[in-house]
C-alpha cells in the first residue's frame, strides 16, 4: 500500500529523504486522513474521541 501511495513512478532518493518521506506520509496516515469508517474522522481523532467518552 505505502508503495503505490507514495512512490510509484518517483525516482530513487536518499536514504534521508526516504525516511523523512515515510515519517511525512506514518503522520499524515494517522493524522489527517479521514475514513468513512471512522464517522469521517482520523484514527488518532477517532482514538480520542472513544477513549474520552468512556471515561
Amino acid at each position: 500500500m505505502l508503495k503505490q501511495e507514495m512512490y510509484y513512478g518517483e525516482e530513487l532518493v536518499s536514504y534521508q529523504d526516504l525516511k523523512r518521506q515515510i515519517e511525512k506520509y506514518i503522520y499524515w496516515y494517522n493524522h489527517e486522513r479521514s475514513k468513512e469508517k471512522l464517522a469521517g474522522l482520523s484514527p488518532v481523532e477517532y482514538r480520542t474521541q472513544t477513549s474520552q467518552t468512556a471515561a
